[in-house]
């Protein structure tokens, strides 16, 4: 039998599998809407591991704001962080690790501090939502335009610049929490962002000790999964460390357009983008299918199959919600149905259902298992029984924030020591410091 405080923990570690995996899948996607699809698998999680009925109640607008506030972030480049971070100079690859703690960061403030915003509406307390979109896009020009063309900070040239504009819409996101005083919004945005920050960064060090080490993996998608642990981990302690006001039920018709958007055009825009005709015949050639055509039906079939399913089971879930039977049970059902169609996306797309053989996505099943598995054997205790006071709070994120600046610097110190040259490798320094000698 777990105390409160291990099935608490057991709660968090639920919410870091999830993202972690939903993430690493999305590194077989990509872009806004790849990250707004495992974002709204994050967030689900979290109103699952929650036990509140009033988030079960209204679980389609929560993951519908979750899913914008991780996708939007989407829009940054960081290839060419990436690369920094496989140099080898001091200089060249702390660059690289605080860029992408930056990144991470911004991934996690937006996710985090969206999803904690809609947590925190009520009855006596609502957000303005028009405002603060119309705030945070003119803060995202804004800065953008100040930052890129007046200052000209370039971060990962000659690659697009977009996390100015990321960084100017959430500054505008929390000043609009801080003066409004959605606190518990704010915490988690800053908890988020400093878990997902931190794991982007440590992604890219076992990406680079990984590939160094010569063993063959799948070394993106370890990134791309440590940015949605450590995200989930920073976003789950953060909402669950905070004393929550009872959610204010959304309207039926707020609930039908979040459906629109997570079920059906998230998805759509996921698939049409990733199986064009060119990407199929791209892959029958690197699996030497004899014929195209048939191959790309195939996929395609394979595609809408999966698609169909699942649209059956959400609808099923979806008309259950509006007859008011809302259970924890239902979004449970979500969960697993949204999460394993977009594992089954990615394994269509990787071709492995033509020729399989075992890869390390295939670990992503075996995550889905043990969540399922947590999931029957939690005593679901309520994990905000320990919630920390806000003075309390700040200390750790001021000590988090001190300890992670640190440890990525003794982390660039090490890593740059350990390895040769690697492809993908970039300079971002080089042009000056020859100029300099």
């Amino acid at each position: 039998m777990l105390t409160p405080k291990q099935d608490k923990r057991l709660a968090i570690f639920m919410v870091m599998l999830t993202l972690g995996t939903a993430w690493a899948i999305r590194g077989s996607f990509g872009h806004e809407f790849g990250a707004a699809w495992a974002g709204s698998i994050g967030v689900l999680s979290v109103v699952v591991v929650s036990g509140r009925k009033d988030w079960m109640q209204n679980w389609p607008a929560i993951a519908a704001i979750g899913a914008v506030g991780w996708g939007v972030t989407g829009m940054i480049s960081y290839g060419q962080v990436v690369g920094y971070g496989k140099s080898t100079d001091f200089l060249n690859v702390s660059y690289g690790l605080l860029s992408l703690f930056l990144i991470g960061g911004l991934f996690g403030f937006l996710g985090g501090g969206l999803t904690g915003l809609v947590l925190e509406t009520s009855k006596d307390k609502k957000a303005n939502w028009p405002a603060l979109i119309t705030q945070m896009v003119a803060g995202a020009y804004i800065v953008w335009g100040y930052l890129i063309y007046q200052l000209e900070w370039y971060m990962t040239p000659p690659r697009s610049e977009l996390w100015a504009a990321c960084l100017g819409a959430s500054a505008a996101l929390g000043w609009y929490l801080h003066r409004h005083h959605f606190k518990n919004a704010w915490y988690v945005a800053f908890s988020t962002m400093l878990g997902a920050g931190f794991g982007f960064a440590f992604g890219n060090v076992m990406q680079v000790t990984g590939s160094a080490s010569g063993i063959a993996f799948n070394w993106w998608n370890v990134m791309e999964y440590s940015i949605g642990f450590f995200g989930g981990l920073g976003m789950a302690a953060g909402v669950f460390n905070r004393k929550w006001p009872h959610m204010r039920s959304t309207t039926l018709k707020t609930h039908g357009w979040a459906i629109a958007l997570l079920f059906l055009f998230i998805p759509l825009v996921t698939i049409v983008s990733t199986f064009s005709y060119e990407e199929i015949a791209e892959l029958g050639l690197q699996l030497s299918v004899p014929e195209v055509p048939s191959f790309y039906l195939t996929q395609w079939g394979l595609v809408m199959g999966v698609s169909v399913l699942s649209l059956i089971v959400v609808g099923v879930q979806f008309r259950k919600l509006w007859a008011g039977q809302s259970s924890p049970n239902q979004v449970v059902a979500v969960l697993f149905t949204t999460w394993i169609w977009y594992k089954l996306l990615q394994v269509i797309e990787s071709g492995v259902l033509y020729q399989y053989h075992f890869t390390s996505d295939d670990l992503a099943f075996l995550n889905i298992a043990a969540v399922a598995l947590i999931w029957k054997w939690r005593n679901v205790h309520d994990p905000f029984a320990f919630a920390a006071s806000d003075r309390k709070f700040n200390a750790v994120l001021v000590r988090l924030v001190a300890g992670i600046i640190l440890a990525l610097l003794l982390l660039s110190g090490i890593v740059s020591n350990t390895h040769g040259e690697l492809p993908g490798q970039q300079q971002r320094f080089t042009v000056e410091i020859e100029n300099m000698n």
